[in-house]
């Protein structure tokens, strides 16, 4: 044999033996087909951001009213020490991913110098009449690292072309042209359809939404039905035990929905629209001397019952008429943050050990492991064999820890799976269930009496495809039993009832609980 046939036969060998590891190579198992519908970037984005602050700023301030007139005169606006630097800082310190200032409320007035009106800061003494409250939140939020959200006002009660539709919405629109072109990035446009009670309005929703979208790629538009994100039907900051992110926009409107529905979406909705949960951290939305903030357990609970129910959060804390968020506030605030960072900064299962009934690809293949759940990420994740009619994850947190709160997580990019699912426990030998629920999403957190176990296991038992899990947290929550705020109870009991539980006599089986 010649010397270059020689070669030439090495040379294909290596060939073969390189296609060969990379057919080795290939042979990775394929994540599972999302189920539809899926969250878009923005959403996805909206989701994580959990918490936004929500910013009431206007005349109203200084008038000591909640819905302007529009007749009030822009002279009264005239904050001594605006600093929108101190309100970008208080949301990013206080972990709000995003600020949302209304931009213009009911009375019209502008809080940055629109050309298609005289009623805005402009005609104002601030500044000198030179002043932008939007752009100066702007460059604050650029400045933390926040996302700036504004909300428009359909309803404009000074605007003298009110009531005629085609010339009203063209002034809207052209107001909402200004808003999304000069400020940078706006990730979020917050609307409702509110309407004076004595002048007919229709508003062009369709061409608004397609005008916010050209403007602004990576924006998520909030209206009672989307069509990025939805109102949740109340103004307490609370979602439904069960919330799905899928939802029909054809079932409500803009100013007509059916509460129910809006807090607990629709497990066979064919759009995603997640829900989003507003409250005041006062009793009004704009700032009153006479009012206090509510606690920051209150806030706590209210926290749980919002983004640890699928949602976000958009907390409003309202400057004052000096143009600061108030030291009682931001005192609130402080300490709603310190709570929040001393229960969950302690995951008594970080370093667990984790198996499953089944894993995709096989026991072995790390890809879809459990170990995956103990990991703080949505992109990692947990999943089953295919095929499967039950599945079940046992978690070891190497001693016996006391807990009361557990926190689940779904990679929500492959869609909301979980249907129903229940929590036991090792007490004594005997697996007991300690909570049963509905819908996990992207975040769920559920409270219950304490338990001191070592060993636990998470059962779905019902699901629209193979149930993807993402993050299993367990944790101890010392505020919510100290002052007596709520645990969650299952959909179908009520709130007299209370924990019994019914024990199995092998490992294996589970056992009830009724809440």
């Amino acid at each position: 044999m010649s010397t270059t046939i020689a070669l030439l036969l090495v040379h294909l060998h290596l060939l073969l033996c390189g296609h060969g590891a990379a057919a080795v190579a290939a042979t990775a198992t394929p994540p599972p087909l999302p189920v539809l519908p899926v969250p878009s970037y923005a959403q996805l984005q909206w989701q994580l951001s959990e918490m936004a602050l929500f910013i009431h700023f206007g005349p109203n301030t200084f008038t000591d009213s909640e819905w302007g007139s529009g007749h009030a005169d822009p002279a009264v606006f005239a904050p001594s020490a605006l600093d929108a630097g101190q309100w970008a800082r208080v949301a990013a310190e206080g972990g709000f991913g995003r600020v949302v200032l209304t931009a213009k409320h009911h009375d019209g007035f502008c809080l940055w110098p629109s050309a298609l009106t005289d009623y805005s800061v402009a005609a104002s003494p601030w500044r000198g009449g030179a002043g932008d409250v939007v752009g100066e939140l702007s460059a604050a939020a650029r400045a933390e690292g926040i996302g700036l959200g504004l909300y428009l006002s359909p309803w404009d009660r000074h605007e003298p072309v009110y009531g005629d539709t085609v010339a009203y919405n063209e002034h809207y629109m052209g107001q909402m042209t200004e808003l999304l072109t000069r400020y940078g990035d706006v990730e979020e446009v917050w609307l409702d359809g509110a309407k004076g009670d004595d002048t007919y309005m229709d508003y062009m929703f369709d061409a608004w939404f397609a005008l916010i979208h050209q403007l602004q790629r990576r924006v998520v538009i909030f209206s009672d039905a989307g069509p990025d994100t939805r109102w949740v039907g109340d103004e307490a900051g609370i979602a439904g035990r069960t919330c799905w992110s899928p939802f029909n926009k054809t079932v409500v409107t803009i100013g007509h929905i059916i509460p129910e529905y809006s807090q607990s979406g629709d497990q066979f909705g064919e759009e995603w629209v997640p829900a989003e949960c507003d409250v005041s951290i006062r009793p009004g939305w704009f700032w009153h001397a006479s009012e206090k903030p509510k606690s920051a357990v209150t806030l706590l609970d209210i926290y749980y019952k919002s983004v640890g129910r699928n949602c976000l959060l958009i907390l409003n804390v309202p400057p004052n008429s000096s143009g600061l968020i108030s030291d009682e506030d931001m005192q609130v605030l402080q300490e709603f943050t310190e709570i929040r960072r001393t229960i969950f900064s302690h995951n008594f299962a970080a370093n667990a050990t984790g198996t499953a009934s089944s894993v995709r690809g096989g026991l072995e293949n790390l890809q879809f492991a459990p170990s995956n759940t103990l990991r703080d990420s949505i992109y990692s994740y947990w999943a089953p064999q295919e095929g499967q009619t039950s599945w079940e994850m046992l978690f070891d947190l190497g001693r016996s820890t006391s807990f009361n709160l557990l926190q689940l997580q779904e990679p929500i990019q492959m869609g909301q799976r979980v249907i129903e699912f229940h929590v036991d426990v090792l007490l004594g030998g005997l697996w007991q269930t300690i909570l049963e629920g509905t819908t996990i999403g992207y975040k769920r957190l559920l409270r219950f009496p304490a338990v001191d176990a070592r060993y636990l296991k998470l059962y779905v038992d019902s699901a629209r495809a193979d149930p993807l899990i993402a993050f299993v947290g367990v944790f101890m929550d010392p505020f919510s039993d100290a002052y007596g705020l709520d645990h969650e109870k299952p959909s179908h009991t009520n709130s007299s009832e209370v924990i019994m539980l019914r024990r199995g006599h092998a490992a294996g089986n589970r056992s009830t609980a009724t809440m």
